[in-house]
């Protein structure tokens, strides 16, 4: 394998581990990055690669959360145990909507939107969003600012605008967040919240692409998988962190601005 393919898997590793967290789409990005750095691999590859990447940062919520996630924690109190196992329950309910959604539509959804039209319009459509959003909630109090005050109705309307993300260019972090703030959650309920969310709805969107892909890699193919895997995984690790940190004295609108600009940049780029 050339040197420069493997320079090629870090920099898109790189992308989806910041993007993926950060409200302002990775498949965006990706779809940008990839007309400039193209690897040197099937088109039936690519498109299971870019789902399958996507464990790595998962992984880094895992980590990050393993003690808040682990009902069988021995340093947890029964009721603390409990919780856990409410929390899960609470994600179960959530993820619902897009499951089935994605399970019955997912190759028609790829047919009608996979392409960089739809992706510039979300990506600027989210981020008029973001911003109205911002400003609707400017001098409102959340409502529910921990997790435990979350309840199965709310969580299940969060996982409503979760569906929404199955359109390329909308970002999971980007509807679940929105859809959660405008039912009253504090921007760090909604955050944590999308994180955990993140975990089954991607395990399951890539154990599928790698069902359909088939599990016989080339060498080459391997390499490339694992290495944007564990990139992804160790930038995930340090997005997750400045996202929370930057939401305790920041809101959403930055990425919002972000989000049009690039969506233009999207637009005249494949224009011209």
């Amino acid at each position: 394998m050339e040197f420069i393919e493997i320079i090629k898997v870090i920099i898109l590793g790189i992308v989806e581990g910041i993007t993926e967290w950060l409200p302002v789409s990775s498949t965006g990005h990706m779809i940008l990055v990839d007309e400039f750095i193209k690897l040197n691999m099937s088109d039936a590859f690519m498109e299971m690669f870019f789902v399958v990447i996507q464990l790595g940062a998962i992984m880094a919520v895992v980590l990050l959360y393993f003690n808040k996630l682990n009902p069988f924690s021995p340093k947890k109190s029964k009721a603390e145990k409990r919780d856990t196992w409410i929390l899960w329950f609470k994600v179960l309910v959530a993820i619902i909507p897009a499951g089935v959604v994605g399970v019955l539509f997912d190759d028609i959804i790829n047919d009608m939107f996979y392409n960089y039209k739809t992706v510039a319009i979300m990506l600027i459509v989210y981020g008029i969003l973001f911003i109205l959003v911002e400003n609707r909630g400017k001098n409102n109090r959340p409502k529910i600012n921990t997790l435990s005050e979350l309840t199965y109705k709310t969580a299940f309307i969060i996982g409503l605008f979760q569906v929404l993300s199955l359109i390329p260019g909308t970002s999971r972090s980007g509807a679940t967040i929105v859809g959660a703030m405008l039912v009253g959650t504090s921007r760090f309920v909604a955050a944590e919240f999308t994180f955990f969310l993140a975990i089954p709805v991607m395990f399951g969107a890539s154990l599928l692409k790698l069902l359909k892909f088939g599990l016989a890699f080339t060498s080459p193919e391997l390499v490339i998988l694992s290495i944007g895997t564990i990139v992804s995984f160790l930038v995930s690790i340090l997005a997750i962190k400045f996202l929370l940190g930057y939401i305790k004295r920041n809101d959403f609108k930055a990425f919002g601005y972000y989000r049009i600009i690039l969506g233009i940049i999207v637009i005249l780029y494949f224009a011209l």
